[in-house]
């Protein structure tokens, strides 16, 4: 059970390891036209790959489904989207999502959804790390997330978050 495990505590290099090797695979593939962070957590790593790249288009949209910071906090029954104007109009853009962590993967459909309905033609996704505890979908996170830094069993504690 995700709440019998000890947090996983990343380190700045940890991170910035991560969105290095994302980066390179995001090249391979081709440059997106725009990045859209997932706020709060997923607009650090966008903000980070966003200069790998040499992609100045950043966009944010909130997304929220965690219901606070604590470690192993409940989640809403869905998604809850707030403010999706903040995405603006992506007609015929090639869009790459960014979040810090996917748990069930629900944020991560949830938003690719809003970016199909701005007018993207193409969505990617990079996640730093997927929390396997959490994943309920029939599909593996490789088999969801385009591009995906690494898998583990645990809550996750960004560098960004406070720990206490």
């Amino acid at each position: 059970m995700a709440g019998d495990q000890t947090p996983i505590v990343l380190s700045w290099p940890d991170v910035a390891k991560t969105v290095d090797t994302i980066a390179g695979q995001v090249r391979d593939y081709g440059l997106p036209d725009v990045l859209v962070g997932v706020l709060r957590g997923g607009l650090v790593p966008a903000v980070l790959l966003s200069h790998q790249l040499g992609v100045r288009e950043l966009r944010a949209v909130e997304v929220v489904h965690t219901l606070d910071d604590s470690v192993n906090a409940d989640k809403s029954g869905t998604p809850q989207v707030v403010n999706p104007a903040t995405l603006g109009d992506l007609t015929g853009m090639d869009v790459l999502l960014v979040d810090d962590i996917a748990g069930s993967g629900d944020t991560l459909v949830c938003t690719v959804g809003l970016l199909h309905a701005a007018g993207a033609k193409r969505v990617r996704s990079a996640v730093l790390t997927v929390n396997r505890a959490n994943w309920h979908r029939r599909q593996r996170p490789a088999d969801v997330v385009t591009y995906l830094g690494h898998q583990v069993d645990s809550w996750v504690i960004f560098p960004w978050e406070a720990s206490a």
